[in-house]
Protein backbone atom coordinates (compact mmCIF):
# COMPACT_ATOMS: atom_id res chain seq x y z
CA UNK A 1 0.00 0.00 0.00
CA UNK A 2 1.47 3.23 -1.13
CA UNK A 3 1.19 6.56 1.47
CA UNK A 4 1.22 9.60 0.04
CA UNK A 5 4.12 12.15 0.64
CA UNK A 6 3.70 15.58 1.15
CA UNK A 7 5.65 18.34 -0.97
CA UNK A 8 9.26 18.92 0.13
CA UNK A 9 10.86 22.46 0.98
CA UNK A 10 12.25 22.05 -2.59
CA UNK A 11 9.04 20.82 -4.51
CA UNK A 12 7.74 24.11 -3.16
CA UNK A 13 10.79 26.48 -4.96
CA UNK A 14 10.60 24.11 -8.14
CA UNK A 15 6.47 25.35 -8.32
CA UNK A 16 7.04 28.55 -7.30
CA UNK A 17 9.33 29.38 -9.91
CA UNK A 18 7.33 27.44 -12.69
CA UNK A 19 4.39 29.15 -11.87
CA UNK A 20 5.93 32.22 -11.91
CA UNK A 21 6.60 31.82 -15.15
CA UNK A 22 3.05 31.04 -16.08
CA UNK A 23 3.56 27.51 -16.60
CA UNK A 24 0.80 25.14 -16.60
CA UNK A 25 -0.47 22.76 -13.73
CA UNK A 26 0.63 19.73 -16.19
CA UNK A 27 3.98 20.66 -16.76
CA UNK A 28 5.06 21.46 -13.12
CA UNK A 29 2.96 18.25 -12.41
CA UNK A 30 4.89 16.69 -14.91
CA UNK A 31 8.45 18.35 -13.64
CA UNK A 32 7.81 17.27 -10.42
CA UNK A 33 6.83 13.94 -10.69
CA UNK A 34 3.26 14.67 -8.83
CA UNK A 35 -0.30 14.50 -9.86
CA UNK A 36 -1.72 17.33 -11.34
CA UNK A 37 -4.48 17.64 -8.90
CA UNK A 38 -1.72 17.78 -6.42
CA UNK A 39 -0.03 20.97 -7.93
CA UNK A 40 -3.55 22.54 -8.22
CA UNK A 41 -4.65 22.08 -4.85
CA UNK A 42 -1.17 23.09 -3.32
CA UNK A 43 -1.69 26.73 -5.36
CA UNK A 44 -5.54 27.09 -4.64
CA UNK A 45 -4.43 26.33 -0.66
CA UNK A 46 -1.55 28.79 -0.59
CA UNK A 47 -1.53 31.03 -3.18
CA UNK A 48 -2.91 34.74 -2.52
CA UNK A 49 -3.87 37.08 -5.39
CA UNK A 50 -2.67 34.77 -7.61
CA UNK A 51 1.00 34.57 -6.46
CA UNK A 52 2.25 31.84 -4.41
CA UNK A 53 5.21 31.75 -1.57
CA UNK A 54 7.46 28.66 -1.26
CA UNK A 55 8.25 29.60 2.24
CA UNK A 56 4.91 31.06 3.47
CA UNK A 57 2.91 27.68 1.94
CA UNK A 58 5.50 25.75 4.23
CA UNK A 59 4.96 27.73 6.74
CA UNK A 60 0.93 26.84 7.07
CA UNK A 61 1.69 23.55 6.18
CA UNK A 62 3.30 23.43 9.35
CA UNK A 63 0.62 25.14 11.21
CA UNK A 64 -1.86 22.92 9.86
CA UNK A 65 -0.06 19.70 11.21
CA UNK A 66 0.90 20.81 14.33
CA UNK A 67 -1.84 18.75 16.35
CA UNK A 68 -1.28 15.40 14.42
CA UNK A 69 2.68 15.09 14.05
CA UNK A 70 4.86 13.46 16.75
CA UNK A 71 6.71 15.09 19.15
CA UNK A 72 10.02 16.88 17.11
CA UNK A 73 13.05 14.99 18.33
CA UNK A 74 14.16 19.09 19.19
CA UNK A 75 12.62 17.84 22.64
CA UNK A 76 15.95 16.06 23.42
CA UNK A 77 18.51 18.99 24.51
CA UNK A 78 21.27 16.88 22.88
CA UNK A 79 19.63 16.94 19.10
CA UNK A 80 18.63 20.79 19.59
CA UNK A 81 21.99 22.24 20.71
CA UNK A 82 24.26 19.75 18.58
CA UNK A 83 21.60 21.58 15.61
CA UNK A 84 21.42 24.76 16.82
CA UNK A 85 25.37 25.23 17.16
CA UNK A 86 25.78 23.32 13.53
CA UNK A 87 23.82 25.65 11.98
CA UNK A 88 23.67 29.24 13.90
CA UNK A 89 27.64 29.04 14.77
CA UNK A 90 28.96 27.44 11.93
CA UNK A 91 26.27 27.97 9.08
CA UNK A 92 26.11 24.30 7.67
CA UNK A 93 22.86 23.37 5.72
CA UNK A 94 20.25 21.02 7.15
CA UNK A 95 21.75 18.48 4.55
CA UNK A 96 25.43 18.94 6.09
CA UNK A 97 23.69 18.38 9.39
CA UNK A 98 22.40 15.39 8.96
CA UNK A 99 25.11 13.83 6.22
CA UNK A 100 27.50 14.35 9.27
CA UNK A 101 25.30 12.49 12.11
CA UNK A 102 25.28 9.50 9.42
CA UNK A 103 29.04 9.40 8.79
CA UNK A 104 29.20 9.37 12.63
CA UNK A 105 26.44 7.30 13.35
CA UNK A 106 25.06 8.77 16.25
CA UNK A 107 22.34 8.05 18.42
CA UNK A 108 21.24 11.91 17.96
CA UNK A 109 20.24 11.52 14.27
CA UNK A 110 17.69 13.57 13.00
CA UNK A 111 16.45 13.93 9.08
CA UNK A 112 17.25 17.17 7.13
CA UNK A 113 13.48 17.91 6.34
CA UNK A 114 13.02 17.56 10.63
CA UNK A 115 15.58 20.09 10.42
CA UNK A 116 13.94 22.59 8.12
CA UNK A 117 10.16 21.97 9.83
CA UNK A 118 12.38 22.76 13.08
CA UNK A 119 13.73 26.41 11.30
CA UNK A 120 10.40 27.14 8.82
CA UNK A 121 8.17 26.79 12.61
CA UNK A 122 10.93 29.54 14.20
CA UNK A 123 12.12 26.31 16.35
CA UNK A 124 15.95 28.57 16.36
CA UNK A 125 14.43 32.35 16.51
CA UNK A 126 15.33 34.27 19.57
CA UNK A 127 13.32 36.03 21.70
CA UNK A 128 14.10 39.33 19.96
CA UNK A 129 14.01 37.74 16.73
CA UNK A 130 9.72 35.84 17.57
CA UNK A 131 8.85 39.65 18.93
CA UNK A 132 9.56 41.63 15.75
CA UNK A 133 6.63 41.56 13.37
CA UNK A 134 7.98 40.40 9.78
CA UNK A 135 11.19 39.28 10.83
CA UNK A 136 11.96 35.78 9.46
CA UNK A 137 13.84 34.84 11.65
CA UNK A 138 16.62 32.05 11.26
CA UNK A 139 14.82 31.34 7.98
CA UNK A 140 17.15 34.29 6.58
CA UNK A 141 19.85 31.79 7.88
CA UNK A 142 19.54 29.22 4.64
CA UNK A 143 21.62 29.87 2.11
CA UNK A 144 18.79 31.02 0.19
CA UNK A 145 16.85 32.83 2.83
CA UNK A 146 13.82 30.38 1.79
CA UNK A 147 13.57 32.57 -0.80
CA UNK A 148 13.71 31.16 -4.88
CA UNK A 149 16.10 32.22 -7.46
CA UNK A 150 13.67 34.34 -9.36
CA UNK A 151 10.86 36.75 -8.74
CA UNK A 152 7.62 36.62 -10.94
CA UNK A 153 7.63 37.62 -14.27
CA UNK A 154 11.56 37.41 -14.39
CA UNK A 155 12.80 37.61 -17.66
CA UNK A 156 16.04 36.13 -19.24
CA UNK A 157 18.48 38.93 -20.51
CA UNK A 158 21.49 37.06 -20.79
CA UNK A 159 22.62 36.16 -24.10
CA UNK A 160 22.19 32.91 -25.61
CA UNK A 161 24.85 30.25 -27.19
CA UNK A 162 24.48 28.04 -29.57
CA UNK A 163 24.89 24.61 -27.54
CA UNK A 164 26.38 21.04 -28.61
CA UNK A 165 23.89 18.73 -26.93
CA UNK A 166 21.08 18.26 -24.87
CA UNK A 167 21.34 17.18 -21.22
CA UNK A 168 18.72 14.72 -22.16
CA UNK A 169 21.71 12.77 -24.35
CA UNK A 170 23.36 12.71 -21.72
CA UNK A 171 24.75 9.18 -20.71
CA UNK A 172 22.69 6.73 -18.42
CA UNK A 173 26.83 6.70 -16.60
CA UNK A 174 26.66 10.62 -15.45
CA UNK A 175 22.91 9.95 -14.83
CA UNK A 176 23.12 7.76 -12.25
CA UNK A 177 26.25 9.02 -10.99
CA UNK A 178 28.60 5.61 -11.56
CA UNK A 179 31.64 6.76 -12.52
CA UNK A 180 33.97 9.51 -11.65
CA UNK A 181 34.48 12.12 -14.52
CA UNK A 182 31.35 13.61 -15.42
CA UNK A 183 31.57 17.27 -14.08
CA UNK A 184 29.37 19.94 -13.27
CA UNK A 185 30.21 23.14 -14.08
CA UNK A 186 29.29 27.16 -13.01
CA UNK A 187 31.11 30.30 -12.07
CA UNK A 188 30.55 32.12 -8.74
CA UNK A 189 30.87 36.14 -9.11
CA UNK A 190 32.23 38.76 -6.53
CA UNK A 191 31.86 42.54 -6.92
CA UNK A 192 31.34 43.34 -10.22
CA UNK A 193 33.73 43.94 -12.41
CA UNK A 194 36.18 41.64 -11.04
CA UNK A 195 37.03 37.73 -11.47
CA UNK A 196 35.33 34.89 -10.70
CA UNK A 197 35.64 31.51 -9.41
CA UNK A 198 35.10 28.21 -12.28
CA UNK A 199 33.34 25.32 -10.28
CA UNK A 200 34.02 22.17 -11.28
CA UNK A 201 32.32 19.48 -9.21
CA UNK A 202 32.22 15.67 -9.75
CA UNK A 203 28.76 13.98 -9.87
CA UNK A 204 29.36 10.91 -8.24
CA UNK A 205 32.48 11.96 -6.08
CA UNK A 206 30.92 15.65 -5.42
CA UNK A 207 34.79 16.11 -5.52
CA UNK A 208 35.30 20.04 -5.99
CA UNK A 209 37.92 21.56 -8.41
CA UNK A 210 37.99 25.60 -8.62
CA UNK A 211 39.93 27.94 -9.43
CA UNK A 212 40.12 32.06 -9.95
CA UNK A 213 39.65 33.44 -13.66
CA UNK A 214 40.66 36.97 -14.46
CA UNK A 215 36.85 37.95 -15.56
CA UNK A 216 33.74 36.10 -16.04
CA UNK A 217 34.60 36.09 -19.71
CA UNK A 218 34.69 32.85 -22.22
CA UNK A 219 37.98 33.52 -22.87
CA UNK A 220 38.95 33.47 -18.98
CA UNK A 221 36.92 30.84 -18.32
CA UNK A 222 37.96 29.13 -21.41
CA UNK A 223 41.78 28.62 -19.76
CA UNK A 224 40.59 28.47 -16.14
CA UNK A 225 38.61 25.20 -17.28
CA UNK A 226 41.11 23.77 -19.24
CA UNK A 227 43.72 24.57 -16.87
CA UNK A 228 41.95 22.83 -14.03
CA UNK A 229 41.04 19.30 -16.03
CA UNK A 230 43.85 18.45 -18.12
CA UNK A 231 45.22 15.80 -16.42
CA UNK A 232 42.00 14.86 -14.77
CA UNK A 233 39.37 12.10 -15.81
CA UNK A 234 36.72 13.84 -17.57
CA UNK A 235 33.76 12.08 -19.36
CA UNK A 236 31.08 15.20 -19.65
CA UNK A 237 30.61 18.46 -18.71
CA UNK A 238 27.24 19.90 -17.67
CA UNK A 239 27.62 23.55 -17.60
CA UNK A 240 25.59 26.84 -16.70
CA UNK A 241 24.05 28.39 -20.03
CA UNK A 242 25.67 31.19 -19.65
CA UNK A 243 27.81 33.43 -21.86
CA UNK A 244 30.86 32.46 -20.29
CA UNK A 245 30.45 28.72 -21.43
CA UNK A 246 30.17 29.88 -25.46
CA UNK A 247 33.82 28.63 -26.30
CA UNK A 248 32.61 24.94 -24.65
CA UNK A 249 33.64 23.82 -28.44
CA UNK A 250 37.49 24.68 -27.95
CA UNK A 251 37.48 22.99 -24.33
CA UNK A 252 35.84 20.23 -25.77
CA UNK A 253 39.17 19.87 -28.45
CA UNK A 254 41.56 20.65 -25.74
CA UNK A 255 40.37 18.08 -23.38
CA UNK A 256 39.93 15.17 -26.19
CA UNK A 257 36.67 16.00 -27.44
CA UNK A 258 35.24 15.74 -23.82
CA UNK A 259 31.31 16.22 -24.41
CA UNK A 260 29.30 18.93 -23.08
CA UNK A 261 25.29 18.89 -21.93
CA UNK A 262 23.58 21.59 -21.03
CA UNK A 263 20.80 21.74 -18.80
CA UNK A 264 17.08 23.24 -20.02
CA UNK A 265 16.87 27.32 -19.01
CA UNK A 266 15.91 27.77 -15.78
CA UNK A 267 16.26 24.24 -14.25
CA UNK A 268 19.22 24.79 -11.91
CA UNK A 269 18.15 21.39 -9.89
CA UNK A 270 19.62 20.03 -13.28
CA UNK A 271 22.80 20.80 -11.73
CA UNK A 272 22.09 20.21 -8.01
CA UNK A 273 25.44 19.36 -7.42
CA UNK A 274 26.88 22.64 -8.31
CA UNK A 275 24.50 24.65 -7.05
CA UNK A 276 24.68 23.13 -3.73
CA UNK A 277 28.51 23.48 -4.02
CA UNK A 278 28.36 27.51 -4.73
CA UNK A 279 25.72 27.50 -2.07
CA UNK A 280 28.82 26.31 0.31
CA UNK A 281 31.63 28.78 -1.14
CA UNK A 282 29.06 31.64 -0.77
CA UNK A 283 29.75 31.04 3.31
CA UNK A 284 33.37 32.42 2.60
CA UNK A 285 33.00 34.59 -0.65
CA UNK A 286 29.87 36.41 -0.36
CA UNK A 287 28.82 38.75 -3.30
CA UNK A 288 30.53 41.51 -1.96
CA UNK A 289 33.81 39.68 -1.49
CA UNK A 290 36.46 40.79 -4.04
CA UNK A 291 37.57 38.22 -6.14
CA UNK A 292 40.40 40.05 -6.91
CA UNK A 293 42.05 39.63 -3.01
CA UNK A 294 42.24 35.95 -4.16
CA UNK A 295 45.50 34.21 -5.37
Amino acid sequence: MSHYKHLTPIEREKIFLLHSQNKTLSYIAKIIHRDKSTVSREIARNGYNGAYSPSAAHTKYLERRTNCKPKLKFSNPEIFKYVRDKFLELKWSPEQICGRLKLEKSDLYVSYTTIYRAIYSGKFDTDKERASNGNRGAIRKLRHRGKSRHTKGYIEKRGKIPISNNISDRPQEANNRTRIGDREADTVIGKSGGGCLVTLVDRKSRFLISSKAKKKDSVSVKDTMISCLTGQPCHSITPDRGMEFAKHAEISVALEKVKFYFPLPHHPWQRGTNENTNGLLREYFPKSYDLNDVA
